[in-house]
């Protein structure tokens, strides 16, 4: 019998996501992830400035949710190139929309250099 899933707020669809993906860092991540980054001090290039220990936990946290996998692509020491899953990139229309969104109510912001599919 499957293993009934346990929700930290309730099982609301938007608390659910909002619980993976509400804070600061792990939609700019996907973002990046769709821009083709995959390593990781190359996420550590991106404008916003995101921290190191803030950028290991992010990643972990995405990867245990389903929505990024890691392969090494170094063994000594090991590193990893990261990549969207299929459920990350099922992210992709709403990035798109999110960026829409700012585009329209705030002047000034540029149209998002990345493509969804």
């Amino acid at each position: 019998m499957p293993k009934k899933p346990t929700f930290s707020r309730s099982p609301c669809p938007l608390a659910v996501s909002l619980d993976i993906l509400g804070d600061k860092w792990s939609l700019i991540v996907i973002r990046d992830l769709f821009r083709g980054v995959t390593r990781y001090n190359d996420f550590l290039k991106s404008p916003e400035g995101v921290t190191t220990n803030i950028l290991a936990e992010r990643l972990k946290r995405l990867e245990a949710h389903g929505l990024i996998s890691k392969s090494a692509y170094q063994e000594n020491p090991v590193r990893y190139d990261y990549a969207l899953t299929e459920k990350g990139r099922a992210l992709g229309p709403v990035l798109r929309e999110i960026a829409r969104w700012g585009n329209a109510h705030y002047p000034g912001t540029y149209k998002p250099p990345f493509k969804v599919g």
